[in-house]
């Protein structure tokens, strides 16, 4: 899926963390950085990965070819595959596995088939899938979810978001509930700064966005409802299948068929009757006979019992007429059915019929590997979905037929194209093609569309509007220049799960609150590292610990800030993917900077 791809350059090893030394020639080598972390691929996810990495002190080869040497592999202790090519990725992980069976491989696959029998015998490490890690929070944003839930410690945790509805301090309006985030509001001193992991003391104002997290019965003794998965769609009854496809054909066919069908069945009634009273043939003809010459002679398929041999002369004079207008009425009638059946006009109305009939549906722009993914969830949620797609030979067509998808072909940036969407009655947009461009031009115009919507129809509820931009820069730009509440980073949320793997670090979910990332992560402490013994409170402020299990003990839900830290727990953490990585890594032993346990 070359969502941003560039072009491959000629093979280098080159260091990209200071902590890897020159060689006398000035260039660093992968056999210079002991213990370091191999990465490839040339697009934003590889380039995160390894801005992250180096931002926890990780020492990074980036393999810039794709030809994966032994001497890269000396002292490594993972190798990421980030790339947006399947068979390259399958190439050096596969090389990377057979060379040392011990190093963590992390795969990017996006074949279903591929990553499916890679991650059966895997090893140390992960295969992943960007589209997988990415679609439900894209799904969460579209449903207007304001609960995110997850399981840490055997504990179902749920991450709650709501605006504050007074000014008062987190603990006054929430209680025991740990604050994840707080976005201010227009009543706020500095309206859009996110505090992350705030304390319980902070003040906020009434609008105000505060992010909560507690676990699942805490959530409920509150009266907040945890999503839960809903029952499979049922696909349509035989009655619904045959009254679309009548109306299918109906909008479908050419009007002027209309005519030359009309005019057939004229010539036809009118020649059965002429026949019926002024044939002479004793003893005459009946209905049915005249209806049967009345056929063959307009079809000019040739005379059988009947023939206009020794009729009168008017009456022959009338054959010929006929048989003059009923070649040229079937031909006309073959030809409209021709292009009915042989054009994709067919298709293409068949989609755009089928959404003319759809009210609080989900429309999803995009049908590739991304977009798929999410269709799928949605559709497995219950709710009816509609697809706009530029490409009409795109592979996912036959996959969106097999959820029973309807697919709209045409370019998203253009208002008909989206109005034939029906996005005037949907319940969310979420634009997820490849092109980040094309992407944020669509959701330019749904705005315009959708605002005006909103401001004849007051009463109407705000659509979620879901855009998809693959670099995080770029969407953090965009959301904030444009006003966009839910553009989603591919990136940013799968970038996390790429690099825990590596690290040999637990990564048990990201979500997004605003435009912000963040992640739910498992860490060991082990005896001799960083962590070990050290009171919470010395923990990085950006985090929140909420669970601890000890061999032996209860789990601990929200520790106190003065516990310690002992060798042996296993703490779960919330907190931004940065900060979160490298609070993580602390908990590793003193031999850390080798990234391994």
């Amino acid at each position: 899926m070359p969502d941003d791809a560039r072009p491959a350059q000629a093979m280098t090893t080159t260091s990209i963390s200071s902590a890897i030394s020159s060689g006398p020639s000035g260039h660093r080598t992968a056999s210079e950085g002991a213990h370091h972390i191999i990465v490839s691929g040339d697009d934003a996810l590889a380039t995160t990965i390894i801005e992250e990495l180096n931002s926890v002190g990780a020492s990074i080869v980036k393999l810039a070819g794709d030809k994966l040497l032994d001497d890269d592999l000396a002292g490594a202790s993972a190798v990421i595959c980030a790339g947006d090519d399947d068979a390259k990725n399958l190439e050096i992980a596969l090389l990377a596995r057979k060379a040392n069976p011990h190093v963590r491989v992390v795969a990017r696959l996006a074949n279903d088939v591929l990553r499916e029998a890679m991650a059966a015998d895997n090893g140390p490490g992960a295969i992943l899938d960007v589209a997988d890690l990415a679609a439900p929070s894209v799904v969460e944003a579209c449903l207007a979810r304001t609960a995110h839930p997850f399981e840490a410690a055997g504990i179902g945790f749920v991450v709650w978001r709501a605006e504050a509805p007074r000014e008062a301090t987190l603990r006054e309006i929430y209680g025991d509930l740990a604050p994840v985030a707080v976005i201010r509001g227009k009543n706020s001193a500095t309206p859009g700064e996110v505090v992350t992991c705030p304390g319980r003391d902070l003040r906020v104002h009434a609008g105000d966005w505060t992010a909560m997290i507690g676990t699942a019965d805490e959530l409920a003794a509150r009266g907040v409802k945890v999503p839960r998965p809903a029952p499979t769609r049922s696909r349509r009854t035989w009655l619904r299948r045959l009254s679309d496809a009548a109306r299918t054909l109906r909008n479908d066919i050419n009007p002027m068929f209309y005519r030359a069908l009309a005019a057939m069945l004229i010539l036809l009634i009118g020649s059965t009757v002429v026949l019926r009273f002024s044939y002479r043939r004793p003893p005459g003809m009946t209905w049915l006979d005249a209806l049967y010459f009345s056929t063959e002679t307009i079809a000019t398929v040739g005379y059988g019992d009947f023939s206009f041999a020794h009729q009168p002369t008017w009456l022959r004079v009338f054959s010929i007429m006929l048989m003059f207008a009923g070649v040229t009425t079937t031909a006309l009638l073959v030809a409209f059915i021709a292009d009915l059946l042989l054009s994709r006009r067919f298709t293409h109305s068949a989609g755009r019929l089928r959404v003319r009939h759809l009210r609080n549906h989900i429309v999803v722009v995009g049908l590739g590997s991304f977009g798929i993914r999410v269709i799928g969830d949605l559709t497995a949620a219950g709710y009816d979905v509609a697809v706009i797609e530029r490409d009409e030979g795109s592979r996912f067509v036959s996959s969106a037929a097999e959820l029973d998808v309807p697919v709209i072909f045409g370019d998203a940036t253009l208002r008909q194209t989206l109005e034939s969407a029906c996005v005037d009655h949907a319940r969310a947009v979420a634009v997820l093609t490849q092109d980040d461009m094309v992407n944020i031009e669509a959701g330019i115009v749904l705005r315009e569309m959708l605002g005006a919507r909103v401001t004849h129809q007051a009463k109407r509820r705000t659509v979620p509007l879901v855009l998809r931009v693959y670099d995080r820069a770029l969407g953090s730009a965009v959301a904030q220049r444009f006003g966009f509440e839910s553009v989603r980073s591919t990136v940013e949320l799968a970038a996390p799960w790429f690099i825990g793997a590596a690290m040999g670090l637990q990564v048990l979910g990201t979500f997004s609150i605003g435009q912000r990332s963040f992640m739910v992560g498992e860490m060991y402490v082990a005896a001799g590292s960083e962590l070990d013994g050290l009171p919470m409170h010395q923990l990085s402020t950006e985090t929140r610990v909420i669970a601890i299990t000890r061999p032996d003990a209860p789990v601990q839900v929200h520790p106190r800030r003065d516990a310690r830290l002992l060798a042996g727990d296993t703490v779960y953490l919330v907190g931004p993917n940065r900060e979160l990585l490298a609070t993580l890594r602390k908990g590793q032993p003193p031999r850390a900077t080798t990234l391994q346990k």
